[in-house]
């Protein structure tokens, strides 16, 4: 449930903070008076778009926070978890500047809009003062069906399964209009992929066979500059290792005379075993390395080959691997394509599977209907609207479609005797007020948010029938949170708390002020809503009636 609300600079709030108690509690005030500003506020924190308007004027920016309980292994507490934000409260914070740009958090942490979007619908859901106009909509009262009868997922699940159905027709049909291009590439691809099939390019043996090839190529070379080295090294006559045994042999005898000759003699005769150990290598070298031209002229020939491919390909020779996987998958969806059976027998899979969902989308929609046509009639009794009917019609479709196999259309018959017709063409503005605020009740009631808000949802009624709709808003406060922007004093006193909304003008500024009522508040509140220039003694002896408090 909501908490507390915190506003700085926010339309005409310079800083406010708000405890929120459960219950049902109603926010009243004059016309103007700033009631639907926290509305506003609520909404912003939970996700809708923002514009510098919000910004009170001289301010640099507006700061909303919004502070829910979060309930331990709740849908809430594991999606914060999921989003990785901290489970054990939830802080909506929104802060918009005076150039209309806008960054929003939660628990501190920076969040996108979308997700404050999804964070709400696990916290309230808002009614607009206009949210039955909506209803007139042929897409808003599925939605709200759907919505109602927990089936939201199983029409986004319908509405995959259609989109996946009419992708692989639209595939058969353009396989059977492209028959012929279609063919020809198919040609080309085969081909293609046979070539860079036969060629059976591997990276590693590709650098592997370009070194071979290389030395390959420069073998003669090699071959005398190794020998060159053995020679200059053993084997000629003025060798280096001759020379190195002569100079060991001189200094030996004289380093036993001198012991400073020693440091100098290690030294040589550690070249000597160096150079002695090179000519070994250098001369196994000369007996391994072959002068073989065949080889190399098969090696020519492989490279050469790599090489014309990828250049055909536009690629580097390490790339032939993955072009020939890209072109294999062309041609493998080419070939099914070209083959009108299996993407008929593949669509019509799709559509089975379809069908399946849709039908079950179907059931669901038909228990739903029939329970909240009943619910919503019900109440239209006690709403003024006695032998009136509501129903939800289940149209079929003469095309299956994305949303199902069925249209929904709300149809009512507001007085006895009539026959049902279409909510947009029978209900007045009156009747339509009263109908709508019965499905948003039922509704809410069947949802599973916490917090409630209702903006002047109760337009257009009065009397006994506002009597009514408070007793139902009331009802709905014994298990969730609802709160209500109200000019009627019958709705405003079934409220469990009460805060009047009023503007203060100080000079050229006008700000928005808020006031916990207690009983004798309250009193004066509801005298004030029951009308008159002046409070008498009788209005406030009617107030306290109705709140109870004779």
């Amino acid at each position: 449930m909501l908490q507390r609300l915190i506003l700085r600079d926010f339309v005409i709030v310079d800083k406010l903070e708000l405890e929120f108690s459960n219950g049902f509690g109603t926010l009243t005030g004059e016309t103007g008076a700033g009631k639907s500003i926290l509305i506003d506020a609520l909404s912003l924190s939970l996700g809708e778009r923002a514009d510098a308007s919000v910004v009170r004027t001289g301010a640099e920016r507006a700061d909303i926070t919004a502070d829910f309980a979060v309930t331990p292994a709740s849908p809430l507490a594991d999606w914060l978890r999921s989003n990785d934000y901290a489970d054990d409260e939830c802080l909506l914070r929104r802060v918009v500047d005076s150039a209309g740009k806008s960054r929003a958090y939660i628990n501190g942490a920076p969040a996108t809009l979308a997700q404050l979007k999804q964070a709400a619908d696990f916290l309230a859901d808002i009614h607009g003062q206009h949210a039955h106009h909506s209803l007139l909509k042929t897409d808003a009262q599925r939605m709200l069906l759907d919505t109602h009868a927990g089936l939201v997922a199983q029409a986004r699940e319908t509405a995959e399964k259609y989109r996946a159905w009419q992708r692989l027709r639209d595939a058969r049909l353009r396989a059977e209009q492209d028959a012929s291009a279609s063919a020809h590439e198919c040609e080309l691809l085969s081909f293609q992929v046979a070539e860079l099939k036969e060629l059976a390019f591997d990276a590693a043996e590709w650098l592997e066979e370009n070194q071979e090839q290389r030395r390959l190529s420069h073998a003669a070379s090699l071959l005398s500059g190794a020998e060159g080295a053995v020679e200059a090294l053993d084997e000629g006559e003025h060798a280096a290792t001759s020379q190195l045994d002569h100079v060991l042999a001189t200094l030996r005898p004289l380093a036993d005379i001198d012991s400073h000759l020693n440091e100098p003699l290690e030294l040589i005769e550690a070249a000597r075993i160096q150079l002695g150990e090179a000519s070994h290598a250098l001369s196994r070298y000369r007996q391994r390395l072959d002068l073989d031209p065949a080889r190399l002229s098969e090696l020519d020939t492989r490279i050469e080959a790599v090489t014309m491919l990828a250049r055909k390909h536009r690629v580097q020779p390490d790339e032939l691997p993955a072009t020939l996987a890209q072109l294999d998958t062309r041609l493998q969806v080419l070939q099914i394509a070209a083959d009108p059976a299996a993407l008929a027998a593949q669509e019509a899979a799709a559509e089975a599977t379809y069908m399946a969902v849709a039908k079950k989308l179907s059931t669901g929609r038909k228990k739903a209907a029939a329970e909240l046509s009943k619910r919503v009639t019900e109440i239209m009794q006690e709403l003024a609207m006695g032998g009136g009917r509501f129903e939800i019609a289940l149209h079929s479709l003469a095309e299956p479609a994305s949303t199902g196999l069925e249209g929904v259309e709300f149809q009512v018959a507001a007085n006895p005797g009539q026959s049902l017709r279409s909510l947009a063409k029978v209900a007045s503005g009156g009747e339509l007020s009263r109908i709508g605020l019965a499905i948003q009740v039922i509704a809410s009631e069947a949802g599973e948010v916490p917090t409630l808000i209702f903006d002047e949802v109760d337009v257009g009624i009065g009397g006994r029938v506002a009597e009514i709709v408070g007793r139902l808003l009331k009802q709905l406060g014994s298990n969730r949170q609802v709160l209500c922007v109200t000019h009627l004093p019958q709705v405003a006193a079934q409220a469990d708390w009460q805060w009047s909304i009023a503007k203060d003008v100080k000079g050229n500024e006008t700000r928005s002020r808020v006031t916990p009522l207690d009983d004798q508040g309250r009193i004066e509140e509801i005298a004030r809503m029951l009308g008159g220039v002046e409070i008498t003694a009788t209005t406030r002896g009617h107030a306290a009636e109705m709140l109870g408090l004779n």
